[in-house]
């Protein structure tokens, strides 16, 4: 089989909330990503006066789900349970990029021990637009883990 070398498109997409039944029908996910901070260190006997660049902590972006607001406390219900329990409410959260036949995985992030950390409402408006009522539901997860 041939190796694909156009790009996927990015609108074909799933997040399933592992150990919770969350609604989703998310219009959006942005700030997928990881971070390797690096520590300098110079050895005092080094001939050159340079510093070394060590890898040091490594941490994960906190990730953006957008959605329309839907006849559903499920968010609700989720950020009650971490603000009450704490850590209790960590959950793990798969996104997969699904090819255009909606139907084979093509790449999958799994956020580690996600929490909710911000909550935003939408934005009303009595102007009598066409725009969808939106809510935006921001994740903050320990780890990352890729896979195809």
């Amino acid at each position: 089989m041939a190796e694909r070398t156009s790009p996927y498109s990015a609108f074909n997409f799933l997040v399933e909330f592992n150990g919770q039944d969350i609604s989703a029908g998310f219009s959006e996910v942005t700030g997928i990503g990881a971070e390797i901070t690096m520590a300098e260190y110079r050895e005092g006997t080094d001939k050159q006066n340079h510093v070394r660049k060590i890898p040091n902590i490594n941490k994960v972006n906190d990730v953006t789900l957008k959605r329309g607001i839907i006849k559903s406390k499920d968010l609700w219900e989720w950020i009650d349970l971490v603000r009450n329990r704490g850590w209790e409410g960590q959950r793990d959260i798969s996104i997969t990029l699904m090819d255009e036949s909606h139907e084979n995985a093509v790449s999958r992030w799994v956020l580690h021990a996600a929490v909710p950390t911000k909550y935003s409402g939408p934005s009303l408006n009595a102007k009598g637009g066409s725009d969808v009522a939106m809510e935006e539901l921001v994740l903050s997860a320990e780890g990352i883990s890729y896979s195809e």
